[in-house]
């Protein structure tokens, strides 16, 4: 009897390859002039460059008039999306836990509860988070909005970690609790360990998602002392009569490096940030 080869991986792949190459070069070319438009000097009426510079990436060792410093800025930034991940690490590592293992009471209205507050916007509760943080003192502060982006993005979390709490066997907990163990040191030691890519996908979502974020900060936390990079770049559409398109380029640039390089370190984390368990 003879065998049938199978087709080559190349010979499998290259049209979907080629495909994707082709839908994807325009968003390529287009990330190409933007590089180019950031160091170099071209005529408004020109279709080349006429030569290069670093002008438009004087951010970097200059503050500009009317803005704050872009290093503070960064530093606010990164400020705002670690404390933020760690808020929404800690509490739906826990939360997830508690509402996957222990018999807690309405837990199933409670979960539905959850992904009710998730389903909101949150530009629907700006007011009222903006009259609620000026009443207790923490309007303009880096301290207020993070608590605020990480109470809106804390309902996805817990759901996603209780999923993948589901996923872990209940004879790896059993197995602690007949050697001794306390039902912390349980969780602790034996069930983080198994839902480590969970921990780590949500860490990563987290943070680009607090990287990206505009509104509640715009809002909360407009200050030049507070403000982040989100902020900082839709200052120069708004200034007209300093406007530099070609800076606001650059200031873009560099605000996508950080972005791009996460994403290449650890996208394998956030691609299974959707493979917990579904049980309820």
């Amino acid at each position: 009897m003879v065998e049938r080869s199978q087709p080559s991986a190349n010979y499998r792949n290259w049209p979907v390859l080629t495909a994707l190459t082709i839908v994807s070069l325009p968003l390529l070319l287009m990330y190409v002039y933007l590089f180019l438009d950031t160091v170099t000097v071209k005529p408004p009426d020109a279709l080349l460059p006429s030569g290069l510079t670093l002008n438009h990436w004087r951010f970097l060792w200059q503050t500009t008039a009317g803005k704050a410093n872009i290093w503070h800025v960064t530093l606010n930034t990164l400020l705002f999306s670690a404390c933020t991940t760690s808020l929404v690490l800690i509490v739906s590592s826990m939360a997830g836990y508690v509402l996957s293992r222990l018999n807690v009471p309405a837990r199933g209205f409670f979960l539905a509860g959850v992904m009710v507050l998730h389903a909101f916007p949150s530009v629907t509760l700006i007011i009222a988070i903006f009259i609620v943080l000026q009443m207790i003192g923490l309007y303009n502060s880096l301290i207020g909005v993070i608590l605020v982006k990480a109470a809106i993005d804390l309902p996805l979390g817990i759901w996603l970690m209780k999923g993948f709490y589901d996923t872990v066997p209940w004879e790896i907990e059993m197995a602690g609790v007949v050697d001794g163990a306390s039902r912390f040191r349980v969780w602790r030691s034996l069930v983080l360990p198994q839902v480590k890519p969970g921990i780590m996908a949500l860490g990563l979502f987290s943070f680009l998602s607090g990287w990206g974020e505009f509104i509640l900060p715009q809002v909360l936390a407009p200050g030049n002392q507070v403000q982040v990079l989100s902020v900082y770049l839709a200052g120069f559409l708004a200034d007209d009569n300093n406007y530099d398109f070609n800076m606001f380029k650059a200031v873009g640039l560099f605000y996508l490096i950080p972005v791009l390089i996460a994403y290449a370190l650890f996208n394998k984390y956030l691609m299974n940030i959707y493979g917990g368990g579904s049980k309820g």
